[in-house]
């Protein structure tokens, strides 16, 4: 019999940089493994990492361990005013509730709280910008970076909006989400039929089912997200990234233009990457395995050099 989500991560811990507290927890397989960090995307909780993609790093040989950013999930949501939406974060120059670079250290509290001197970071969406922001500011903390879907960690403000779909970015906003568990549901599925490839058939029921699972309100909570979005980057640029690093980006992503791959790849030295074919703003299982050999032939090439 296969273990359900809760039988395959630690009850869950919290760490703290100043004010904020941070939700983590650990696979529980492949304890002993080479530590590996997953940080999350934008107002969604750590539950929208799939398990097969975790289990599938785990049996890579890493431990792995998952958070939610500050303003998501069950980590500190902060009562700053902001923006109505993302794009509104987007246009307008307010004063932001917290800076990249303070979102870059609850990534390293994490580590702390779990006891990692350093560890390979994936970050999928944000949490891509987010992981190159900790591999400039911390690079004695990262193994390897692998940035999946995500803008350069150094673009901000209008500058994001030439790596985003506009249109896909307006839909987002614009998504009708009761504060309910039902509608945290439905926002859900629609949230996963917008992110999806256009080119592969919608698994409705696949969809409903992982929303059933994790009803999870961010996807609906603008305010959140406004925040989290406006949080600006005041470091160097990404060409400064010293750690081994891989970029990855679905072919078919409608939310982040392919552009954004190629952009990150050529500015930092030596970066690899890896284009994943009928694959959107998601991890879809056929995603898993050349992304997890990636992640692996990364790691095994940093370790030996």
């Amino acid at each position: 019999m296969s273990p359900t989500s809760r039988e395959l991560w630690s009850p869950v811990r919290y760490a703290r940089n100043g004010p904020v507290r941070l939700a983590f927890d650990r696979l529980v397989e492949g304890g002993d493994g080479e530590p590996l960090l997953l940080a999350t995307g934008l107002g969604v909780n750590r539950h929208w990492v799939p398990d097969g993609f975790c289990r599938a790093l785990a049996a890579q040989g890493f431990a792995v361990a998952r958070y939610d950013q500050r303003d998501g999930g069950a980590s500190t949501h902060l009562p700053h005013p902001s923006a109505r939406n993302p794009v509104s974060a987007l246009l307008t120059r307010g004063a932001p509730a917290y800076t990249a670079e303070d979102v870059a250290d609850d990534a390293v509290a994490v580590m702390d709280a779990l006891g990692w001197p350093s560890a390979h970071l994936v970050g999928v969406s944000l949490g891509g910008a987010v992981a190159q922001r900790v591999a400039l500011r911390h690079p004695g903390r990262v193994r390897t970076l692998t940035s999946v879907a995500a803008v350069p960690g150094d673009a901000g403000g209008l500058r994001v909006l030439r790596y985003v779909n506009f249109r896909t970015l307006v839909k987002f906003a614009r998504l009708n989400v009761p504060d309910t568990d039902e509608g945290a549901v439905g926002a859900g599925i629609a949230v996963s039929r917008l992110l999806a490839s256009p080119h592969r058939a919608f698994d409705e029921a696949a969809a409903r089912a992982a929303a059933e699972r994790n009803a999870d309100r961010g996807v609906g909570d603008q305010r959140a997200q406004s925040r989290q979005i406006a949080a600006r980057w005041h470091g160097p640029p990404v060409e400064a990234v010293t750690r081994p690093t891989l970029v990855v980006h679905g072919e078919d992503d409608p939310l982040i233009k392919l552009r954004a791959a190629h952009a990150i790849a050529s500015r930092i030295p030596g970066a690899r990457l890896l284009l994943l074919p009928g694959t959107g703003h998601e991890l879809p299982e056929p995603a898993w395995e050349p992304l997890v050999t990636a992640i692996g032939r990364l790691a095994g090439d940093a370790a030996a050099g």
